[in-house]
């Protein structure tokens, strides 16, 4: 048996693997799918449609949580592949912006969880699991939450958008492998001829 502490065994790799890349997107794909939820469904009007609609809503929320935390623990796991050569700010913006989305991302469904709690609402996950309620309730509260979940929501909209370009930038003006390292091996050409594609986690 290796006594070689797991995260060091992916400690040389030049690319996401399959699990970190599979997270990542799904998360995408979610908070675009919150993203088209969330801006509609206050102007509709007042039905079992609107309801359903919240439901979903709140549910994906949970979801987001969950995964943000399951993508947390599988990188102190796996690690993370070699840092791509750039300028030292390059690596403070990556870093802060990383970082940054890693926070939104708890901070949005937890500020979201604890609305409902204080508007007295129950919660569950897709109607399978019954969610706790984080605070009392308190009308007070509950405006002032709906207030910084909304103010949050944009803030990972920018963050989300300059990462996108960011991403887009490195590969077509600095032609490194920050993006094609994010998705499958042969999806995408690394502009970088020296980048390893043989190793995945």
């Amino acid at each position: 048996m290796s006594d070689v502490h797991p995260a060091r065994r992916f400690a040389n790799v030049q690319r996401w693997g399959a699990v970190s890349q599979a997270l990542h997107w799904v998360v995408v794909l979610l908070i675009a799918t919150m993203a088209a939820i969330g801006l509609t469904m206050t102007d509709l009007p007042n039905n079992p449609d609107k309801v359903r609609l919240y439901a979903l809503h709140k549910s994906i929320g949970l979801t987001i949580l969950a995964l943000a935390a399951l993508r947390l623990l599988w990188r102190a796991y796996a690690g993370r592949p070699v840092p791509l050569p750039m300028p030292r700010w390059q690596h403070a913006m990556a870093t802060f912006s990383h970082v940054g989305l890693y926070v939104l991302l708890f901070a949005i469904p937890l500020s979201g969880w604890a609305m409902n709690s204080a508007a007295g609402f129950p919660l569950s996950w897709f109607g399978l699991v019954k969610i706790p309620a984080l605070v009392s309730r308190d009308h007070a509260m509950h405006e002032l939450l709906e207030d910084t979940h909304e103010l949050l929501f944009w803030a990972l909209v920018v963050l989300a958008l300059v990462h996108a370009f960011a991403a887009l930038y490195h590969h077509v003006f600095q032609r490194d492998a920050t993006l094609a390292r994010m998705l499958p091996a042969g999806w995408l050409h690394a502009p970088d001829a020296s980048e390893d594609l043989r190793h995945d986690r």
